[in-house]
């Protein structure tokens, strides 16, 4: 019998329209697209969010469609700029609105930073403890004119760079989903024990 294919959700975290972290997003959706995985992507642009709030978030219009692709995913492919080394508003917006349906699934994330991004990575990485997710062991970074220009991978360091990023989020986003699916199956003990029906 042959597995599933891996589904993915790529959140592009800008509103901007002329996004470089839209263009290395549609380029990683793409390769994983023909690696064989479902990719989802999710841009605020298009799709937009409104902010989060507790009282009335889980009942507004198009919520439950939205969860819905939120608890298909497997991995989770982050993507924002870097706001005074923080996450967009878009993205917080977007983790605020869920947990349970991250845990024990793979966090990766790519910044698009002047700055290496190492804060905004690191603030990725604590949501997806937080929501007992696993984060991979990197993120990518890149910049304007240098990695993307005029809506174009430009940088050869950057191409190789998301090669790996694609091979890594395939590679362990399928170990980690079967071993989400024998853990939620399952009887040991263990952190997803919570979350069986």
């Amino acid at each position: 019998m042959s597995e599933s294919p891996l589904h993915v959700l790529a959140v592009v975290g800008s509103l901007h329209e002329q996004s470089i972290t839209r263009t290395v997003i549609s380029r990683i959706a793409e390769h994983l697209r023909a690696d064989g995985c479902v990719v989802d992507v999710l841009d605020f642009k298009n799709d937009p969010l409104p902010l989060y709030n507790p009282d009335t978030a889980y009942d507004a219009p198009g919520f439950k469609a939205l969860q819905d692709r939120i608890e298909k995913a497997e991995v989770f492919v982050l993507g924002t700029p870097d706001y005074h080394g923080s996450i967009s508003s878009a993205m917080k917006n977007f983790l605020d609105h869920f947990w349970q349906e991250f845990a024990g699934k793979l966090f990766a994330t790519i910044v698009a930073s002047h700055e290496k991004g190492l804060t905004v990575t690191d603030q990725l990485r604590t949501v997806a403890r937080q929501c007992y997710a696993w984060s991979l062991p990197y993120g990518v970074a890149f910049s304007e004119k240098e990695d993307v220009k005029d809506g174009q991978i430009v940088s050869d360091a950057l191409k190789k760079r998301l090669d790996m990023f694609v091979r890594d989020v395939r590679t362990y986003g399928a170990l980690l989903a079967r071993q989400r699916h024998a853990d939620l199956t399952g009887t040991e003990a263990g952190f997803m024990a919570r979350h069986r029906k």
